[in-house]
């Protein structure tokens, strides 16, 4: 690829997504590493939800989750690459002179980090149900699938929640305390808490069919 043309996810290949991560530039960086692990995690909801046999009672279901699976593979990757563009504005504010533009472009450039991590915590919370769907009821030959699936949908809700914390926290670098921030920024406080809540919910699927996932573990 010509070293002028933008390396994103939805247009590179993996190879010249991670060597651009690589990087030590920054973008794309770990907000959008985690769009990409939600795009991993709907992309093999899809593909469990694709192979599961369904009762007539059941095949809309299924039909629903494979959908909307595949609409949030290609909405990740979006999020992904419009997280890049926060990053990189983020680190631009952070090179400016120290000064009262600095502080003023700090703030703006981590609320709209903190937002665009929020948007992609969002999504991967909502995909948390159709994965609960087919840990119960996908096809059994493929939960360690789900397992994986899970695994990547965890990395997605622990980066975004990480993300809106540390962004959050940026905003004391201009003078406020957190307490200050948590009142200016209710909304996108709340979904750190949401968002550690998902962890915990997807840590309990995980458990719950670990064992036939890896059975070798039972015998260690």
């Amino acid at each position: 690829m010509d070293e002028n043309t933008a390396i994103t996810a939805q247009n590179s290949t993996v190879e010249e997504w991670t060597l651009a991560l690589a990087q030590s530039t920054g973008t794309p960086g770990g907000g959008a590493g985690t769009g990409i692990m939600l795009a991993i995690a709907a992309s093999l909801t899809s593909m469990v939800a694709g192979y599961t046999d369904a009762a007539d009672s059941q095949r809309a279901e299924v039909t629903a989750i494979r959908e909307r699976a595949q609409s949030l593979r290609q909405e990740a990757l979006r999020l992904a690459d419009e997280d890049s563009s926060a990053s990189k504005a983020f680190g631009a504010a952070f090179r400016l002179g120290k000064g009262p533009e600095r502080d003023a472009a700090i703030s703006e450039a981590s609320v709209d980090a903190a937002q665009a991590s929020a948007v992609l915590g969002k999504k991967a919370i909502d995909a948390v149900d159709d994965l609960a769907w087919l840990a119960a009821n996908g096809k059994r030959a493929l939960v360690a699938d789900v397992v994986v699936a899970l695994g990547a949908l965890r990395a997605a809700v622990a980066g975004a929640r990480t993300n809106v914390s540390f962004d959050l926290g940026s905003l004391t670098s201009s003078g406020s305390t957190l307490e200050q921030v948590r009142e200016q920024h209710p909304v996108l406080w709340s979904s750190v808490g949401e968002l550690n809540a998902a962890l915990e919910r997807i840590d309990g699927l995980t458990a719950g069919i670990d064992h036939d996932a890896a059975p070798t573990d039972d015998m260690s």
